[in-house]
């Protein structure tokens, strides 16, 4: 009788058990997805109020470029700037696949383009800078017949100021003065030394076109033979511009001389810059020269009278006026 009534004990304590675990397992489901529901109005609304404050950034956003917008319009001083520095180091040691094992080398770049710029109703003053140089190092340490020493490859050096008297809206009366030469290696030797009156012509607000029939170029080098002033025409145009993140600014300069197209040149330069954060970002420059002058210079100091066979030599004639180039990749720091 005991067995009996202790195994209808045991029976009904395991229907207890399981309806206390069914009633756990429901709980448990019903509490899972609760917090599956909850998590999701939450996410939800998140992304909602996330919408929202975008929409407000960008609203404040645009105000504040409407309002600098105004700012950069008022008349008053103007400066700004941007530069790429760029560069890369490397050390060999025993790397027996190349020629020379042992070795260091190294590139370093810096180019920089800064402006200041008085905007005046009747007037205005344009000033800018350009400079551009970079080292090349490649040292063989099994030999001391080269170089240890950075080596400047790149060199360059433009500073200019325009004047102009405006007339209306778009035209002005103008005078230019325009300096360009080399810094590292044979300083104004050449050197260029632009004056002249005409007119400057902006048909918008970031294009600046000068028209200058009356130019004197003087051209300070120690070949006078070769280097020669000469009266001429000036042309040039500029269109800096910044577009959110991205800035970027091409310069064409140009002489044309009229007493000979030997002494005419051209030269076009080109910066663009990428902020990724705050004033750092990535750059490239890149620019064309085109000078006969130059070009003969460089020919004659490598020609050889008593080579043989016998060289021809080089005259403004004969001369090979390959196009000029370079570029340089690197981080840029805007100011």
């Amino acid at each position: 009788m005991e067995s009996i009534i202790f195994a209808a004990l045991i029976k009904k304590l395991k229907i207890i058990k399981s309806k206390i675990m069914t009633k756990k397992l429901l709980l448990t489901t019903a509490l899972m997805l609760s917090i599956a529901f909850g998590f999701s109005q939450t996410k939800e609304e998140l992304q909602t109020q996330k919408a929202e404050k975008q929409a407000l950034a960008d609203a404040a956003q645009g105000e504040a470029d409407a309002i600098q917008a105004q700012i950069d319009a008022l008349p008053g001083w103007r400066v700004g700037g941007f530069g790429v520095i760029g560069g890369s180091l490397s050390n060999f040691n025993n790397w027996y696949s190349q020629a020379a094992v042992n070795n260091s080398s190294g590139n370093i770049g810096i180019t920089f383009n800064g402006f200041a710029n008085r905007i005046e109703d009747k007037y205005f003053w344009r000033n800018s800078l350009t400079t551009n140089f970079s080292w090349v190092k490649l040292d063989n340490k099994d030999t001391d017949l080269d170089s240890e020493d950075f080596e400047p490859t790149t060199d360059i050096f433009n500073v200019s100021s325009l004047y102009g008297r405006k007339l209306n809206e778009k035209w002005a009366a103008s005078a230019l003065m325009e300096y360009r030469t080399t810094v590292l290696n044979n300083f104004n030797d050449p050197g260029y030394l632009d004056f002249g009156i005409g007119a400057t012509w902006t048909p918008v607000e970031n294009l600046v076109v000068v028209i200058h029939p009356l130019n004197y170029n003087f051209v300070f080098a120690k070949n006078d033979a070769v280097f020669e002033s000469s009266l001429g025409a000036k042309i040039v145009a500029d269109y800096t511009r910044q577009i959110g993140a991205i800035g970027f600014k091409s310069n064409l300069s140009m002489f044309q001389s009229y007493k000979s197209g030997d002494l005419s040149n051209v030269t076009w330069t080109n910066s663009f810059s990428y902020t990724l954060w705050k004033m750092i970002g990535v750059g490239f420059d890149f620019g064309l020269r085109s000078n006969k002058q130059e070009a003969l210079n460089f020919a004659l100091g490598n020609y050889d009278a008593t080579a043989v066979p016998a060289q021809t030599e080089p005259t403004f004639a004969n001369v090979d006026n390959d196009l000029q180039t370079y570029y340089t990749l690197g981080l840029t720091y805007k100011f």
